[in-house]
């Protein structure tokens, strides 16, 4: 069974983008896949609402299968009815930050105390670049200044910022953050040291779909020295266990 909590549709090609994760749910046996809608580094209001209405048809498309995180930008006067609408109205699983602000941005705050209303966690990107950095392109200190300030929180850190020998270290107390290794940037000795940092219990399958393969992304665990029961972890159940608000240590019965 594989849980990808990480994947897109883009809007220069949603449906292309959708045949394609389809099809690779159907080559690799992935039961769920949780989607956000992307295009411009920092999307206008009507963008936003066209990219969260596409991945509400998706997931209406393929019920069970498709989930979504709702996008937004927190620059905007309207996120927070924005969000209301991605989970009220559409169903998302999740709020999706991307690149539009820093994720400790002071704007961000109202949207992540009503994540924790919700009770649904928050996937940000996390990149940290040796050229080409975006201006307001998180790092994993970000992710760490908002886990700390909102403990309730559950924060995905995805990519694992880039680097895991530098970016775990930031979160490596922070219970409320996990990572995912998705991109096709992450080698099994990356993941073994996300073991060691993190514990099992605090990664995630992700692929960043249809960008890259979920097939390179299972060998990435498959070729880590890892037990037949972390790789479990890894591949679904500690998907299951976040988003069904399940503390660590706590195994879902989804």
């Amino acid at each position: 069974m594989l849980i990808d909590v990480h994947a897109h549709i883009w809007g220069s090609s949603y449906e292309q983008d959708k045949r394609a994760i389809i099809k690779s749910c159907e080559l690799y046996g992935i039961s769920q896949v949780y989607v956000s809608g992307l295009r411009s580094y920092v999307p206008d209001e009507q963008e936003i609402k066209e990219l969260n209405r596409e991945v509400y048809r998706f997931a209406r498309e393929e019920e069970g299968i498709i989930k979504g995180y709702c996008y937004v930008n927190p620059g905007h006067r309207n996120c927070l009815d924005v969000l209301k609408q991605g989970i009220e109205e559409y169903g998302m699983s999740g709020m999706k930050l991307w690149v539009s602000t820093l994720c400790d941005d002071t704007r961000v705050f109202p949207l992540v105390e009503r994540c924790i209303e919700y009770d649904i966690p928050v996937l940000v990107h996390a990149f940290h670049k040796a050229v080409g950095q975006l201006p307001y392109e998180s790092y994993s200190w970000n992710v760490a200044n908002l886990a700390r300030k909102y403990p309730k929180v559950r924060i995905i850190m995805a990519h694992m910022a880039a680097n895991c020998y530098t970016g775990l270290k930031s979160i490596r107390d922070l219970k409320n953050v996990w990572v995912d290794f998705s991109g096709s940037i992450i080698r099994g000795d990356d993941i073994l040291y996300a073991k060691k940092v993190l514990g099992a219990d605090r990664i995630l399958f992700g692929t960043d779909m249809p960008g890259a393969s979920p097939l390179v992304c299972l060998g990435q665990v498959e070729e880590a020295d890892l037990t037949s029961e972390e790789k479990e972890r890894i591949c679904y159940r500690n998907a299951m266990r976040l988003f069904a608000g399940k503390p660590l240590g706590e195994e879902s019965s989804c």
